[in-house]
């Protein structure tokens, strides 16, 4: 090569290097320790076009403008090195790019290009090598917040403790007046550090020298309470509270350390009498109310806290919920319609919660636009599932599969959609269809009991009893307790006059584990008139319907008074539960075989 086009040459240097490893390296590192993913080059190959000197300033603002950053000419040695790297990581060979770009940053000490070596030795799981990159960085960049973190994650990690505590030391020594705060943040960002009792000695050490300062012990408790160290933590935020006594954090601290009920209590009252204007304080005395179930004293505070904070998520949230418990459903969707205009705090529970409103107050419009704008959370998938069981009740049968389906695309292996879009399939009779679906989820999921038991129940459906008594010997294994479970298998065996002693042996097994339940106190009702024992399934059925005047119930009640002679009882049971259940099935073939 005997001339560079360096206009072009660093245009494609700054393409390259705008790859961002950067925030899933580390908290990959962080939360999971040295258990990487297994395909490093991943990162290399798919992130977008944006590499490490544009990345680098997000923190070195202008980054090739900048006075810091050292002149150095590209050399043909510097490039073949940088295209060397790159293709290196494209080609999944991370160790050999690592150690190409630790060489370019110990001859260049570029930020930019040091950073670069730091995460591509660390994703490499090139610790030792990581380690001296960081180092590095820090030295070059000590403003550099992340060389910072990156650095102390790799000294803790690899047992440097002595070195981690005089770097986070000397960082103290000179924060002035922000010691105390930046004491919470190492602590805050050491948190998710596996070895907690390291991280609890480490800031033992640390905190010794300032044993003036409220945040240090406050530091001092979190760290104990994390190696469950209750007694330890409740005397250091007692010192906490004693240098700083109106210190809403550390009294939150101190509630959650005493026994729940009446001691948290008693300590949050006492405490807001002293300090009214204690906001996240009152919050949390709020909130234990509620966990004590003491509804109209946790409405009273909620309300102190609104009048004084009208616009602040947490609170809003807090009373739209609170009223939703205390049944005041026009307050909760006021208080949760003004919650979703901040566009702040739990959003998607919020269109959760008001999407159930509206559907209660049947408007089912609305409440489909609610749940179907439920994004993420643990309210996403029955969100969802709400969905589509009402395009389902507006006979939308087509938009509810659709609706599954969309969400699947986010969680296939989620078994409360798998099993919902089942379900939709059986609305519109395509059993074989549902069969399908579920078995090859379960060939996934071999031992999901949900699955596990929808999918013999699918099986029951069509007719398949060999399947479907091994998904419910598996789910019987799994879950020894199940009711349901020796339920459906005897009630499986006894509708087809199978094998009806041992039906009845699964049943009163089903009864002993829920005694009251009246699904099994159909099945057992209907297995004694399987075995010829009409007058003495009668009082069983008749129990069960008094309990849950179910359609399929109905059937059976009916059908055993029939068989009695009762036949005006029978059909009085029959035209009652018609009436309720004009589309039941079951009911219909039964009344049919009677009265044609």
């Amino acid at each position: 090569m005997n001339s560079i086009d360096h206009t072009m040459v660093s245009g494609v240097l700054r393409h390259a290097l705008r790859l961002t490893l950067r925030p899933m390296v580390l908290a990959l590192f962080f939360y999971g320790g040295f258990a990487l993913a297994q395909n490093p080059s991943v990162l290399l190959v798919q992130s977008s076009p944006t590499s490490a000197l544009d990345q680098a300033s997000e923190t070195t603002e202008g980054a090739a403008d900048d006075a810091r950053l050292p002149k150095i000419a590209l050399t043909e040695k510097i490039l073949y090195e940088f295209l060397l790297a790159e293709i290196a990581g494209q080609r999944g060979q991370m160790v050999i790019a690592s150690e190409v770009y630790f060489d370019l940053s110990r001859n260049t000490r570029d930020p930019r290009i040091v950073r670069r070596a730091a995460e591509v030795a660390l994703y490499a799981r090139q610790y030792p090598t990581a380690l001296e990159a960081a180092r590095m960085w820090v030295a070059i960049d000590p403003q550099a917040k992340e060389a910072q973190q990156m650095l102390a994650t790799l000294l803790l990690a690899s047992g440097r403790v002595d070195e981690l505590a005089g770097n986070l030391a000397r960082e103290l020594a000179n924060a002035g007046p922000r010691t105390g705060e930046l004491l919470l943040q190492q602590q805050r960002f050491l948190a998710g550090y596996p070895d907690k009792a390291a991280v609890r000695r480490l800031f033992e050490q640390l905190t010794t020298p300032y044993a003036a300062l409220p945040e240090a012990h406050l530091v001092r408790a979190l760290t104990a309470l994390a190696v469950n160290d209750k007694t330890g933590a409740m005397s250091a935020v007692d010192q906490a509270l004693t240098l700083r006594a109106a210190w809403g954090g550390a009294a939150l601290l101190k509630a959650s350390l005493l026994a729940p009920g009446d001691p948290q209590l008693d300590f949050l009252r006492r405490f807001l009498a002293a300090n009214p204007a204690a906001h996240d304080v009152r919050l949390g005395y709020a909130r234990t109310l509620v966990t004590e179930k003491r509804y109209d004293e946790a409405r009273g505070e909620f309300e102190k806290l609104l009048k004084l904070n009208p616009e602040n998520p947490d609170v809003l949230f807090a009373v739209g919920i609170l009223s939703l418990q205390l049944n005041d459903v026009a307050m909760a969707e006021k208080i949760l319609k003004h919650f979703m205009t901040l566009g702040r705090g739990e959003q998607d529970a919020a269109r959760f919660y008001l999407g159930q409103i509206a559907e209660q107050a049947g408007r089912d419009d609305e409440a489909l636009d609610w749940y179907r704008a439920v994004a993420t959370g643990e309210q996403a998938v029955p969100a969802h599932v709400r969905a589509a069981q009402l395009l389902v009740q507006q006979n939308r049968l087509d938009e509810a599969i659709e609706q599954i389906a969309i969400a699947r695309v986010g969680a296939p292996t989620d078994s409360r959609l798998i099993i919902a879009e089942a379900q939709l399939l059986r609305e519109s009779g395509r059993y074989a269809d549902v069969y399908a679906l579920l078995k090859t989820a379960l060939e996934e999921q071999p031992d999901d009991p949900d699955l596990l038991y929808e999918t013999a129940m699918a099986a029951e459906k069509l007719d398949d009893m060999v399947m479907m008594e091994r998904h419910l010997r598996h789910l019987i294994k799994l879950k020894p307790e199940d009711a349901l479970a020796y339920n459906a298998l005897g009630y499986s065996l006894a509708e087809r006059k199978l094998r009806l002693a041992e039906a009845a042996q699964l049943i009163d097994k089903a009864l002993t584990l829920k005694p009251n339940d009246p699904f099994i106190l159909d099945s057992k009702g209907w297995a004694l008139f399987r075995l010829g024992q009409a007058t003495e399934a009668l009082a069983i059925l008749q129990a069960a319907y008094a309990l849950k005047p179910d359609a399929e119930i109905a059937a059976h009640l009916g059908e055993v008074l029939w068989s009695l002679g009762r036949h005006e009882e029978a059909l009085k049971i029959w035209r009652d539960a018609t009436l309720v259940h004009p589309k039941n099935e079951a009911l219909a073939t039964t009344i049919k075989r009677f009265v044609p």
